[in-house]
């Protein structure tokens, strides 16, 4: 099927005609662009007069082929699979040069349009940063970045995008572990805003992409001062904005069993690192006058005292990878209810 967008106002505004047969067109002339899908390539967006169009026919192939007096110029297209949302994804990995890449998206970007899609994202590696001016020029913009990668995304409609943003929050984790002895496990930081305060404090970190929060938690104290932990439940979690880089936070405070009792810090990163009585710890001016480790304390303490429970991790199947996800709940007052 071609489309021929007509300018005279007494003829339809788009006149589609089927191919497969010949079929002969109108004396009257319609300027028209030539969006046809072959496989992998397009003919090129340009203009043409119907009085050029001699036939439409259909190849061999089942490819679609417009014959015109005029040449016409075939221009690839940028391989790309359709999204959930009426749009597409292009992942570039074919080295090329900008002008070349820009004649593909522009062709590509035709044709997208013709068939009514919405957002395009596209994928460039970063050793294809070449292609990103190109991209910009056209309306893209940048949606993320990651190490080896850039995001950039395009919306086709009128109007406002839909298109989802960036990742908002980043991720933390707090590991609150006692001993029998009820002796906190604390450290010193050699960097950060408390570095050469005295402040002794929990083990601390961000969970990794792809990381869960029971996994980083047990990661983050095995690295910072080599003590094995198994994890019990997170006790509470606090949400802050515009922390690292304009993005939110969740902070998860975690409580762990320890497994192992012998000390050794991280040199990179840690000053020092010990098991401190419960009492000493709360008396430190830091603690006393920061309100949300106050709060974190008071917790602590009635968790210790089994006058307060938090939320255990449950392992889900997932409906998008075959790695199990977690649901976190209060187990406790689920089966206490079950048994009323």
């Amino acid at each position: 099927m071609i489309r021929i967008l007509c300018t005279y106002p007494f003829l339809s505004s788009t006149i589609n005609f089927p191919l497969g047969r010949t079929t002969l067109l109108p004396s009257k002339v319609c300027k028209g662009y030539s969006f046809l899908h072959l496989g992998n390539w397009v003919r090129a967006k340009t203009p043409f007069s119907t009085r050029t169009v001699s036939a439409l026919t259909r190849s061999r192939s089942g490819m679609e082929q417009v014959l015109v007096e005029n040449e016409v110029q075939q221009v690839r297209l940028l391989d790309s699979v359709n999204d959930e949302h009426g749009g597409v994804i292009v992942e570039l990995s074919e080295s090329m040069d900008s002008k070349v890449f820009a004649s593909m998206l522009k062709a590509s970007l035709a044709l997208w349009r013709s068939q009514g899609k919405r957002g395009v994202w596209i994928k460039v590696p970063i050793e294809l940063v070449n292609l990103v001016e190109a991209a910009v020029k056209e309306g893209f913009w940048f949606h993320h970045a990651e190490p080896k990668y850039l995001m950039l995304a395009f919306w086709i409609p009128e109007g406002a995008h839909t298109l989802p943003a960036n990742a908002s929050h980043r991720v933390g984790v707090g590991a609150f572990v006692m001993n029998k002895k009820r002796e906190v496990l604390v450290v010193q930081e050699k960097s950060g805003i408390f570095r050469g305060e005295g402040v002794w404090k929990f083990p601390t970190g961000v969970v990794d992409e792809g990381e869960d929060i029971c996994a980083a938690a047990i990661r983050e104290v095995k690295e910072e001062t080599a003590i094995d932990t198994e994890f019990l439940e997170v006790l509470a979690f606090r949400q802050s904005h515009k922390s690292f880089f304009e993005k939110s936070d969740l902070f998860f405070v975690c409580m762990l069993r320890p497994l192992s009792f012998d000390i050794e810090k991280q040199e990179s990163e840690i000053e020092d690192a010990r098991w401190m009585p419960w009492d000493e710890y709360e008396a430190q001016p830091f603690v006393q006058n920061h309100e949300l480790v106050k709060h974190l304390v008071e917790i602590c303490k009635a968790k210790e005292d089994e006058a307060y429970f938090g939320f255990s991790p449950v392992p889900l199947a997932s409906k998008f990878s075959n790695q199990k996800s977690y649901l976190y709940l209060n187990d406790r007052d689920l089966k206490g209810s079950k048994v009323r």
